[in-house]
């Protein structure tokens, strides 16, 4: 079935921040590059809305990425970890972002869903079947659910190309290693 996209689509995009940032750390050992992944799924089209959905913690370590995501014009939603008796810890946005995706739906043509987790499955044949909604998922194909590409009407593999999908490790620590060399002779005077 061919693809059918252009620059008169309303897009919305979702994104499961949890789901790409862990998959990204598990499968390549580096962070997702949120500005590549929404810069070639909406392509030319025009992105009505961009919601990014987060979990966040007690030491607040993740101001920085949020920061980041919205100088990328991506809405942030938050919500707290939870922490069960017991030290168990509980945080998704599966119900919040499927209630967001079907509200928003009347005001989009494609919605691309930014996931790989197979809980989204019926939200992805609610849209398409009861909505008329084109749905399109973007994510790591390694750890995609097979059932969740398979209900898409298009399936974006970041593993295809992980160079544009990734911001590497290894660059930013070396990259920061060589800013924080030290200026030998700051603040000395010749011949001192």
């Amino acid at each position: 079935m061919a693809v059918i996209k252009h620059a008169h689509q309303r897009v919305g995009v979702f994104i499961d921040t949890s789901n790409i940032y862990h998959s990204a750390r598990n499968l390549y050992q580096s962070r997702a590059n949120f500005a590549s992944i929404l810069k070639e799924t909406v392509g030319d089209r025009a992105l009505i809305r961009a919601l990014a959905y987060v979990i966040t913690t007690e030491t607040g370590e993740e101001k920085n990425f949020l920061d980041a995501l919205e100088k990328l014009g991506i809405e942030i939603k938050t919500k707290d970890l939870q922490i069960f008796f017991g030290g168990a810890k509980k945080g998704d946005w599966d119900v919040g972002l499927a209630v967001d995706a079907i509200s928003l739906a009347p005001k989009l043509d494609v919605v691309i869903l930014v996931a790989g987790d197979g809980d989204f499955v019926p939200l992805v044949q609610f849209l398409r079947l009861n909505m008329g909604i084109r749905v399109e998922v973007a994510s790591f194909g390694k750890s995609t659910s097979s059932k969740l590409k398979e209900e898409a009407d298009d399936f974006v593999d970041l593993c295809d190309h992980p160079e544009k999908y990734l911001i590497r490790q290894r660059a930013a620590q070396h990259k920061k290693t060589e800013t924080q060399k030290p200026i030998q002779n700051f603040g000395k005077k010749e011949g001192v």
